[in-house]
């Protein structure tokens, strides 16, 4: 895997501590286990100079956005180009996008996210997901040297 550039590892570190209060299911780069991420892991991972790899967030595409989530989305993103041009979100919007676990950043195009199993997470409570389903979105070690 190519090196995280500072910038790619600033996106990562915005967009995980702004989904801290919403349960965000991360897999770690050491154990290869799946984990729910905490203040302390953000600490151990970003502020440790030594640190070499990082944790990646399971995250729902856009595309994943159920009819009944893309009505209540609606009522949010008035005014907003979402799907269609630049997104200019309100606090409540993107709050509404962490809460659901969505990657609105781009980072599981930039591979510094997994795609979240359907059913990992229903609205903002996270569902236990079989391990074999949640071991075919496992990636190796190796994925995550910089």
């Amino acid at each position: 895997m190519k090196e995280l550039t500072i910038e790619d590892k600033q996106l990562l570190l915005k967009d995980l501590c702004a989904r801290l209060p919403y349960g965000v299911k991360v897999q770690t780069p050491v154990m290869n286990d799946e984990i729910t991420l905490t203040c302390g892991d953000i600490s151990a991972y970003f502020f440790n100079p030594d640190n070499k790899v990082f944790p990646k967030p399971y995250l729902r595409p856009m595309s994943s956005m159920t009819e009944e989530e893309k009505k209540e989305f609606s009522v949010l993103a008035v005014g907003t180009h979402l799907f269609k041009g630049p997104l200019i979100p309100s606090y409540d919007t993107l709050d509404w996008l962490n809460a659901h676990h969505f990657d609105y950043r781009g980072l599981i195009d930039k591979g510094l996210a997994l795609e979240a199993p359907k059913g990992m997470y229903t609205g903002d409570k996270f569902v236990p997901i079989t391990k074999e389903e949640l071991e075919k979105t496992r990636i190796s070690s190796k994925d995550y040297l910089i």
